[in-house]
């Protein structure tokens, strides 16, 4: 379990730094003189340039393992944001994200393919999932209101330059503290008999075996990645949020807080990811409807309850995945689920770039979620494809 406390530190310090930028990135896009179209832009083409560093990641982690994919990951983004620190223009801001994007797209895959690698079991798999999404929400509910702080005490350039840094020395000793061995089991190896799901549990999971995933079970994580880029780029643009970039961080973290409780429910980890998911989603769906629509609940609330919803969500789609795939073929399915992830992530804030003058963006992430639903696969529809 040494290489998890590694893993867990280096994603720790990764999110920190990613999500230490959400409520800076809109007002320094405006500091540039960007339009509202072209933030959306910014914010999502760091996304869609996760594709093809992804597609990459998959295949190399399988054949050359993490550790490489992992370091370059974080020392090249790292030097990354310290040019960012000297961008003075839009144009150059959109270059620099798309390039932060590309080799950021390593990391998620190298770290939860080496995680669930370690795992001796099925419980024990979505111990360490849900561990991996504790450590990302605890970042994530610390560094928003961190990020606000750094630019109101230091100013846009050296915040960045600060957290640059952060990701070169986290890379730095991600070369000394990782020690990866790709023999910890078989690649054909089951996991432990006698901690696998009982078959009456997997009757309810939408796959077949443990080598297949069907190709629709992936419209979830794009849809729900859609909704939370919607979000993420709606949020600084409030009028709650628009008059101070503290009073934004502040509305992110209380996201991550929410994530935190339900994170914090170990008892969640014994019911089946598959319906963990399917529930989530239809929460976090009707609180964005209830968003849309101006329910009398305050904003804090509604982001809080929008936090619960992604700490049941997340860990549980990347249990399913670990438990349903072969070893030697985890690197390609998480190589897959980032890519859906980034792929809802580019849509989310140009639609709501291009649209939030005629309809509200949470009605369009409240739709997003409830079609991805409706088109979750089951056996009596759609057929295991094989990844």
């Amino acid at each position: 379990m040494k290489t998890a406390v590694w893993l867990y530190l280096f994603m720790f310090v990764a999110i920190f730094d990613l999500h230490a930028q959400y409520p800076i990135l809109t007002p320094f896009a405006v500091s540039l003189g960007a339009t509202p179209s072209f933030i959306g832009l910014i914010l999502g083409v760091y996304s869609i340039t996760h594709l093809p560093g992804n597609l990459i990641a998959g295949y190399g982690v399988d054949r050359y393992g993490s550790k490489g994919f992992i370091v370059f990951s974080l020392i090249v983004a790292g030097i990354v944001l310290l040019i960012q620190s000297r961008v003075s223009d839009p144009w150059g801001l959109l270059v620099i994200r798309s390039i932060s994007g590309f080799v950021l797209a390593f990391l998620s895959p190298a770290c939860l393919s080496l995680l669930a690698k370690i795992a001796k079991n099925q419980i024990q798999q979505s111990k360490l999932m849900a561990g991996n999404g504790m450590v990302h929400t605890i970042a994530s509910v610390l560094s928003p209101a961190a990020g606000a702080y750094l630019v109101s005490q230091l100013g846009f350039a050296k915040s960045f330059t600060f957290l640059g840094w952060g990701l070169i020395l986290t890379g730095l000793l991600a070369w000394v503290g990782v020690k990866e061995q790709r023999s910890e089991r078989p690649a054909n190896a089951p996991i432990a008999e006698e901690h696998a799901l009982p078959p009456a549990s997997q009757e309810n999971l939408p796959v077949s075996g443990h080598e297949n995933v069907p190709w629709l079970f992936f419209v979830v994580p794009l849809a729900l990645s859609c909704s939370q880029g919607i979000l993420f780029f709606e949020l600084p643009l409030m009028k709650e949020a628009s008059s101070s970039i503290m009073t934004s961080g502040v509305f992110f973290s209380v996201i991550s807080m929410g994530s935190l409780v339900t994170l914090s429910l170990l008892f969640l980890n014994r019911i089946f990811p598959f319906y963990r998911m399917l529930f989530g989603c239809l929460a976090l769906a009707f609180i964005f409807f209830g968003m849309s629509v101006h329910w009398p609940l305050p904003l804090y609330a509604s982001l809080f309850l929008i936090g619960m919803a992604k700490g049941v969500i997340f860990p549980a789609i990347a249990s399913m995945l670990a438990a349903l795939t072969r070893a030697d073929r985890y690197g390609r399915v998480f190589s897959i689920l980032s890519i859906s992830y980034s792929i809802g992530a580019f849509i989310g804030p140009i639609v709501a770039g291009h649209t939030r003058t005629q309809v509200s963006p949470y009605f369009l992430a409240f739709l997003c979620l409830m079609l991805a639903l409706s088109l979750l696969p089951s056996r009596s529809f759609a057929a295991p494809v094989r990844v």
